[in-house]
């Protein structure tokens, strides 16, 4: 069977991208064989209440009346009827979930799910999350950038260091290893191994001043680059460049090489392992409360099971949602007490609460009848595989992604996982083959961005 797709396979020359991209969002609407549909970007996966509400009503009043969770973090309302926008805009910005119009599709942050609710990582980056957020939303180059492109921000458990980011953002504690939380954070681009080192206060200014580095070597470059690893080599963005960038705009940097002394808790090496994500239960904290990790089957939530979330979150909670790269949803804040009764609750809504759940590590794309590319509606022989005990993953430990044709959407990142392609000339019309992360690349030799 052919690889799965990538950006830039290794080797290959980067595109030429001569438009750009077409990525939805909640204001740019994507027309599906079922509907419109509206990506609403979640920064860090963070929701109020109030907003986990209001996006429970556009999907009833608007949608199919479910809730799609993406491998980035972020909700997608399908469904919805031509001539939607003007009430669903009207509904996301009362809630808050559209402070800046020309940004909404460049909000695109991840950060550690568990930062300050489990015994490991500190809450620093949730802070960083909000800062970049502002930032990015009060810069007049930012708009410039694709929907594509992606911050990410690791607290140091290294769950979301290897999901594939533009820039990143490593937490780093400090040199006597003491624990008392990250003084500064180790700063990457693309897919450079080396590091540049700034302080904890600098790094959501940090990252937003690589990503416009990014723009000035995608101008200089003519390439009209989406992505980081899109800039053909020879104007390459790389730890070095950007150290300097970051010197001349006036924020402190280091240029640390690739494996830099990160004095605690993560190995610099961005060809490490990732963590794994939270599994699916209680999650201990570091005050004796509890935060709930819960994950809808496939991704998607109904009416009934969202609202009991936000229900949890406000009765038991601490009033909040957090969102996963791995389409799962934490509700942080919980009594030790009242933690077991809430996650048998949200059980028997049909979510995923226990790693043993036939259902854990089951992704699917949208397939038929949501997307006309599909030959199949692989959903429902995903579930009905799950349902039969006949899933693949049996043994290995892996992920398991089910898709309806070539392009693999939503597929994990990050590490192996085991690819169920949609192939009528297959048997059981499904062709089945563990998929791993390219080797990496030597990376060109080190150049300065351009000046804007």
């Amino acid at each position: 069977m052919p690889p799965t797709p990538s950006p830039r396979s290794p080797g290959a020359p980067p595109p030429v991208r001569d438009r750009g991209d077409a990525c939805p969002g909640a204001l740019r609407l994507h027309s599906a064989a079922d509907g419109q549909l509206a990506r609403v970007r979640v920064p860090a996966g963070d929701l109020t209440v109030r907003q986990a509400h209001v996006l429970g009503d556009a999907a009833d009043r608007l949608g199919d009346g479910r809730l799609s969770l993406t491998s980035r973090g972020n909700v997608e309302l399908r469904g919805l009827p031509d001539g939607c926008g003007g009430e669903l805009a009207g509904l996301l910005g009362d809630a808050g979930l559209l402070p800046s119009a020309r940004h909404e599709r460049i909000r695109n942050i991840l950060a550690s799910p568990l930062a300050g609710l489990d015994l490991h990582t500190p809450p620093d980056v949730r802070l960083w999350a909000r800062r970049l957020d502002a930032l990015l939303c009060a810069s007049a180059t930012a708009p410039a950038l694709s929907g594509r492109f992606l911050f990410i921000l690791d607290g140091g458990r290294g769950d979301v260091a290897a999901l594939g980011g533009d820039v990143r953002l490593v937490a780093e504690r400090g040199s006597t290893g003491s624990g008392d939380g990250p003084v500064g954070a180790l700063l990457r681009v693309g897919d450079d191994p080396a590091a540049v080192r700034v302080a904890g206060a600098d790094a959501p200014r940090a990252a937003l001043a690589a990503a416009e580095a990014f723009l000035a070597a995608a101008e200089a470059s003519g390439s009209g680059a989406w992505r980081v690893r899109e800039l053909p080599a020879e104007d390459a963005l790389t730890a070095r460049g950007v150290a300097r960038w970051l010197n001349e705009a006036g924020i402190a940097a280091e240029y640390v090489g690739a494996r830099a002394d990160v004095h605690a808790n993560v190995n610099a090496d961005v060809n490490e392992t990732p963590a794994a994500p939270p599994l699916p239960g209680e999650v201990e904290g570091p005050d004796g409360r509890r935060a709930l990790s819960v994950l809808p089957p496939l991704g998607r939530l109904t009416l009934p099971q969202w609202r009991l979330l936000t229900d949890t979150a406000a009765g038991h909670g601490s009033g909040e949602l957090r969102l996963t790269p791995w389409r799962g949803v934490i509700v942080p804040g919980l009594p030790a007490a009242a933690a077991a009764a809430r996650l048998r609750e949200l059980a028997a809504a049909g979510l995923v609460t226990d790693p043993d759940s036939p259902w854990y590590r089951i992704g699917a794309c949208t397939g038929l009848p949501g997307c006309a590319k599909s030959r199949t509606d692989v959903r429902a022989d995903a579930a009905h595989a799950v349902s039969g005990g006949t899933t693949p993953e049996a043994g290995a430990g892996l992920p398991v992604h089910w898709s309806g044709c070539e392009r693999r959407c939503g597929h994990p990142q990050g590490g192996a996982w085991i690819d169920v392609l949609a192939d009528a000339t297959a048997p059981g019309g499904y062709r089945t083959s563990v998929v791993r992360p390219p080797a990496p690349v030597p990376h060109p030799v080190p150049t300065t961005p351009k000046a804007p």
